[in-house]
């Protein structure tokens, strides 16, 4: 029988541990896929620390990873238009025997040197776009994507907030000006995470802990304040904080996960001036299918994206360098 390794979670408690197993064989409809690369995110943090449970999960394992990308290298039954050797990169959800799951939650993901996906989960790669930036574009880029263009709808010349610019939010910031939200107002509490906002379009970057906070975003934004909001960073404050700077009719879109709850402290003042808050998780197919064609096409540049490179083996050493924000990462990624 021929093995593989794959970083696995033991959803009883075991922690993460790169292990050796079966490599799987590609069902009818599926494809195999040799995985080049596949990326480190803080939902991975959440299911490695609990905050996450990966239900429903035949088993009590889970190989982790829901950013993948890689070469096609075996071709189930009945699929057509791919052939093996095609670049390809993987939406993080798809069917699985008639049942939605999310790749490295509640199956198998890309924390492994093979990895199984339903063909019409599988976007052709142009070869000029690396392994490396092209695995973070499911979700870490996908889902401010989402976020933005669906959920908070934005438009040209709105004034819009990025609270966390760290994985999704540092790729948040370089989406909204693609858009043409103006002024993009990044906030982070590192001052570096806010020069890396800067350099990536934000028209200003303010720190939260700054008790002149509201005196400088009204500054960039005048008095009517942010029209959207995106929290990104899942932490009660920086939701606090961004609902006191929304505009009238302003939004506030909940991208950053927390099991804490949100609490609205002036309702009178949010129900007068028509706020909302609306949640957001994931993104849909198509998103994934715009956004290879927007970097193939050299509209959105990932170049910096990747701030370190780990082997698989090291996966372990690779999620403590995300939890301890080593080096500030955006997204760190993983090769088999």
């Amino acid at each position: 029988m021929e093995t593989m390794l794959a970083a696995r979670l033991s959803v009883e408690g075991g922690g993460l541990a790169v292990e050796e197993v079966p490599v799987p064989a590609p069902g009818p409809g599926q494809v195999r896929v040799e995985v080049r690369a596949a990326g480190v995110c803080l939902s991975d943090v959440h299911l490695i620390q609990g905050m996450l449970k990966p239900r429903p999960l035949a088993g009590d394992k889970v190989t982790l990873g829901h950013e993948t990308a890689g070469v096609v290298h075996a071709l189930g039954e009945a699929v057509t238009g791919l052939s093996v050797g095609d670049h390809v990169v993987l939406q993080a959800g798809e069917l699985r025997d008639g049942v939605r799951c999310t790749r490295g939650v509640n199956c198998d993901g890309g924390w492994a040197q093979y990895a199984l996906a339903a063909a019409d989960a599988v976007v052709p790669l142009p070869p000029e776009i690396p392994f490396e930036q092209a695995c973070i574009i499911p979700d870490a880029v996908s889902t401010p994507w989402a976020a933005i263009t669906s959920r908070a709808a934005v438009r040209p010349a709105e004034a819009v907030g990025v609270w966390g610019v760290g994985g999704l939010g540092a790729h948040a910031v370089q989406l909204l000006r693609l858009v043409g939200a103006c002024p993009i107002i990044a906030v982070d509490p590192l001052a570096e995470a806010r020069d890396r906002a800067l350099r990536l379009g934000a028209d200003a970057a303010l720190d939260p802990t700054d008790p002149d906070f509201g005196a400088g975003l009204r500054t960039v934004t005048g008095p009517q304040g942010i029209t959207a909001a995106f929290d990104f960073a899942g932490v009660p404050a920086a939701r606090d904080q961004a609902l006191g700077s929304l505009a009238d009719r302003g939004r506030l879109v909940l991208v950053g996960l927390t099991d804490q709850p949100l609490t609205i402290k002036d309702s009178t003042w949010f129900c007068r001036f028509g706020q909302q808050v609306v949640g957001h998780y994931g993104s849909r197919p198509e998103d994934l299918s715009e956004l290879v064609g927007l970097v193939s096409r050299g509209r959105l540049d990932l170049s910096a994206s990747v701030s370190g490179v780990f082997p698989l083996s090291e996966a372990a050493r690779a999620v403590e360098a995300l939890v301890s924000k080593e080096g500030s990462p955006i997204r760190l990624v993983l090769k088999p």
